[in-house]
């Protein structure tokens, strides 16, 4: 297997706070969440614990556009994608920051409606994929005389 190698996360868990949605200098959307998973277990005197953990979560174009449509804190929430790690300098001491996070490729919706996840259902059927070719968006189409009110512009792609 010499060469090979897999970067894959899967998460379920909840969202700490409502996802926070900034755009880049050229308009593409991205999106930060933060993610809580549990783990229950034993201790050595045979009483159990629970331990949360925090993951940093990164989402961009149309993935962030639906964590911000969609997501609140609380809401359970499927994340799929790689770990990426980036670096800066610490602007009061100089010294050098990492930060690993988690770019997401993939998200589904868990929670129903009223638990914090938006109009999804309990199944998990609402999908986003980060190609955006997947009609997520449920507004009603316009008709097609529409387009000949006047010539396409760049505001009219929606991409």
């Amino acid at each position: 297997m010499a060469g090979k190698s897999l970067n894959r996360v899967q998460l379920i868990g909840n969202l700490g706070k409502d996802p926070e949605i900034k755009y880049t200098p050229q308009g593409t959307p991205v999106a930060k969440l933060a993610i809580a998973t549990n783990e229950r277990y034993k201790d050595k005197a045979g009483e159990w614990q629970d331990r949360t953990e925090w993951h940093n979560v990164v989402l961009w174009q149309r993935l962030a556009e639906i964590a911000g449509e969609y997501l609140k804190k609380g809401g359970k929430v499927y994340i799929e994608g790689r770990l990426q790690t980036r670096s800066w300098d610490d602007k009061q001491t100089g010294q050098k920051k990492y930060m690993t996070e988690v770019v997401a490729s993939d998200l589904i919706l868990l929670g129903g409606r009223g638990e914090g996840a938006g109009g999804g259902d309990s199944t998990g059927s609402s999908r986003a994929a980060s190609a955006g070719g997947n009609n997520f968006d449920q507004r009603t189409p316009e008709p097609e005389h529409a387009a000949a009110s006047g010539p396409i512009t760049d505001e009219d792609i929606p991409f």
